[in-house]
């Protein structure tokens, strides 16, 4: 069966997400999760931008400003909430790493 849409986040949601706390657009966006993650984590331009097309028909993000073809957005606060629920599920994931491995395990 397949997951519900936005259910769980990948990591190129996540980022993207992340990003819009600020008013930013989309190659704000493409410069800002590479320096997030130290380069661990990047969004192609295809991938971002259909992305936001998919936020914003959600609800999660809104459109703030536009300027010629570049527009800007923001996290709304269904947007905030999506990034909460994903925080608290993967913080319950690594919680259940340490129970079966311990704390020396991480390292």
């Amino acid at each position: 069966m397949p997951r519900a849409k936005f259910q769980t986040l990948t990591e190129q949601m996540f980022y993207t997400l992340l990003c819009l706390r600020e008013e930013c657009c989309g190659i704000d966006i493409l410069d800002r999760v590479p320096a997030l993650t130290g380069g661990e984590v990047t969004v192609g331009s295809g991938t971002l931008y259909t992305l936001l097309d998919q936020f914003l028909t959600e609800g999660y993000i809104r459109e703030t400003r536009v300027e010629g073809r570049r527009r800007s957005y923001i996290l709304t606060d269904a947007g905030r909430e999506l990034l909460r629920r994903e925080y608290m599920r993967v913080t319950r994931q690594a919680e259940d790493y340490r129970k079966i491995f311990g704390e020396d395990e991480v390292k």
